[in-house]
């Protein structure tokens, strides 16, 4: 009798652990699905350059100025031809003019302003697949100096062209390792992966590489540095069997 009673009693345990168990996976999914995250990312090396610059010319005399800025553009030209830099990707901005003047004090009050001259300045924009090359010119474009020209050169940005291909591959990756995670979540509950309710695509982001930058919850897209590295996140939501 008393082996019966502890078989019984056995049996009771076992099913009042089944049930609890049963209960607890109800509350925490009752729907019976899982939710995961998956990252796909990739190194890459920009392969275009936009490097801009200006400069600029001063003189009392609107006419004298002009000459000197557009004998400067052609020297400007000529440089960047003779580095090797393509007619094409050379682009010149319109000419920008201002007025400077100086202004007039009488005891500390203002009494009007005395004009000096005309300032015109004039921009230019390289725009090249040849990334190396231009990132030098940019560098080296102080030279213009010695051919009288006082040239503005400001940081390049960087892109990439292949933006469209590389979101199809990270949104692969990033679906593989969610399902990998799904299944791994499955296995160590007992369970096995069922259909793919749901999939929905994270945030993307471009970010320079060993730059420090935070992940920004709209996306970001870094262009000051020449090697980044490209992320997406995948959501997806699995049943469960």
């Amino acid at each position: 009798m008393k082996y019966l009673t502890a078989i019984i009693f056995s049996l009771a345990i076992v099913g009042a652990a089944y049930l609890m168990g049963n209960a607890y996976t109800s509350r925490s999914n009752p729907e019976g699905n899982i939710n995961v995250t998956g990252l796909g990312s990739k190194d890459f090396t920009s392969d275009l350059i936009v490097w801009e610059g200006s400069f600029n010319r001063f003189n009392s005399n609107l006419k004298q100025a002009f000459e000197d800025l557009n004998r400067d553009k052609q020297i400007v030209r000529e440089y960047l031809m003779a580095k090797g830099i393509q007619a094409e990707n050379i682009i010149f901005n319109s000419v920008q003019t201002s007025e400077r003047s100086d202004n007039q004090y009488d005891n500390g009050n203002y009494v009007g302003s005395i004009f000096r001259g005309y300032n015109l300045t004039q921009s230019i924009k390289v725009e090249s697949t040849n990334v190396e090359k231009v990132e030098g010119i940019s560098r080296e474009v102080t030279e213009l100096l010695n051919k009288g020209v006082q040239f503005n050169s400001y940081p390049p940005r960087y892109y990439y062209t292949k933006i469209a291909d590389l979101k199809i591959e990270l949104i692969s990756k990033a679906t593989e390792d969610a399902r990998l995670r799904a299944e791994k979540i499955a296995e160590n509950s007992g369970s096995s992966l069922g259909n793919l309710n749901s999939a929905r695509m994270g945030v993307f982001q471009i970010l320079g590489q060993n730059s420090g930058e935070d992940i920004s919850w709209g996306g970001a897209y870094n262009t000051t540095a020449k090697q980044k590295t490209a992320s997406i996140t995948m959501r997806l939501e699995y049943e469960i069997e």
